[in-house]
């Protein structure tokens, strides 16, 4: 029987055109954020295992793939699986996300670093999902973190950043949904729920956009808590039309008027984007600590990147807190709402030669072209003409140009559309 030869479940290739157009958007992201003063770092794609498991990811820690220490055999694996203790197989990771080895980096560095630092980190991570439609297991994430402010500059920052690398992108019609950790704690005090099923609870309400409040309410049931209330308050949030327009207006029980006052100064210092308060927005991962923030998308009933504030990650190495804010492009999902990049394709040409054309010839006139900022492809010409100028078309090249015995110099060469 023949070897697959599909790549792993969950992982893709990707052809030269998908290929040009992720590249294309990386760079893109890439100078928008160096731009907004951004530095980019780069980090191992492994991590120690018992940094990975040490409770700063969240869920996503269940998710991490796990790199067996070397020298062990078929024993050392029974042993483990009679104990339990399958971790106890590994000592090292791939990352699940960029910004647990940001914090490793930050500790180990602190002393090189700037008092505020400004980090861009564009990589790929490695998540064990069951693969679905825009859910893989390997992925490109695009943060940018500032560690170091504690004040709202270091929110005001980020979303200025990257609502610059979404125009910059071509992608419009985003608004970024944002909400605070405290708010959502004075929320779930409201309603009586201990503070040891606070994230338990959390984890339901985040799926109110899927399971509806109904849902929510029944699987808060499920957890053993009174649910008397909550569907009343969340009916009451929908219907209220949250926009951060009024701070005179009359304050619910549950909202914390603080962190809404502060929410409230970061609508007026961002003029230019779309701020939606929503008390319900949760961001998964449990060690946010204050703003929380997301990118939606009017075609999408998902979110396209998101984060917030992690003001105790960084404490966990040094002992001593250090501010720290973030926000996550989904670059998988971005990059499939984008068009072509007409731009490349303009300057992308295809010459057309016959078998015995001389090689050398041939090389002058690419030459030429090259040294004119073209990007120059040399095709031998087939009897199927229409087959190889479409597959040119479909790898970005825009035009095309026969070369004949005319054919002496770049200046010679009659180009056509492909199109």
């Amino acid at each position: 029987m023949a070897s697959s030869v599909t790549p792993p479940r969950g992982m893709r290739d990707f052809l030269p055109r998908e290929k040009a157009a992720r590249e294309h958007a990386l760079g893109v992201i890439r100078k928008s954020f160096a731009a907004h003063g951004f530095d980019e770092i780069e980090t191992p794609v492994m991590e120690d295992a018992a940094l990975l498991h040490s409770g700063l990811g969240g869920d996503n820690e269940k998710l991490a793939f796990a790199v067996m220490k070397r020298g062990l055999g078929p024993a050392d694996a029974a042993a483990a699986a009679e104990s339990g203790d399958l971790l106890g197989l590994a000592d090292l990771g791939l990352r699940f996300d960029l910004t647990v080895p940001l914090a490793r980096f930050y500790a180990t560095h602190r002393a090189e670093l700037p008092a505020v630092f400004r980090a861009i980190q564009i990589a790929p991570v490695w998540r064990a999902e069951r693969p679905q439609k825009g859910r893989y297991r390997q992925f490109v994430q695009c943060d940018i973190d500032i560690i170091g402010e504690a004040g709202p500059l270091a929110e005001i920052e980020l979303i200025t950043a990257t609502a610059a690398a979404l125009d910059a992108l071509g992608l419009t019609g985003c608004r970024v949904r944002i909400n605070d950790r405290r708010i959502l704690t004075t929320l779930l005090a409201h309603w009586g729920v201990p503070a040891e099923r606070h994230e338990r609870a959390l984890i339901t309400i985040d799926k109110l956009d899927k399971i509806g409040v109904d849902g929510v309410v029944a699987e808060l049931a499920g957890l053993g808590l009174d649910t008397d209330g909550i569907a009343e308050t969340l009916h009451a949030i929908g219907d209220a039309g949250w926009d951060l327009a009024d701070a005179d207006a009359a304050a619910p029980a549950w909202l914390d008027t603080a962190a809404y006052a502060d929410l409230l100064a970061l609508r007026a210092a961002l003029p230019g984007v779309r701020l939606d308060f929503d008390p319900t927005l949760v961001r998964g991962m449990g060690y946010y600590t204050g703003t929380i923030f997301e990118i939606a998308h009017p075609t999408r009933g998902y979110s396209l990147g998101g984060g917030g504030r992690y003001d105790g990650m960084i404490g966990r190495f040094l002992g001593t807190d250090v501010p720290a804010c973030g926000f996550s492009i989904g670059f998988e999902r971005i990059v499939d709402l984008l068009g072509p990049d007409e731009a490349s394709a303009a300057n992308a040409v295809v010459l057309v030669h016959e078998k015995d054309a001389d090689p050398a010839r041939l090389v002058a006139l690419k030459a030429a072209l090259v040294a004119g900022g073209l990007r120059v492809r040399l095709e031998r010409r087939t009897k199927n003409l229409k087959a190889l100028l479409d597959r040119a078309g479909e790898a970005g090249y825009s035009r095309f140009a026969f070369v004949t015995a005319e054919s002496v110099d770049a200046s010679s060469l009659d180009f056509k559309a492909l199109a």
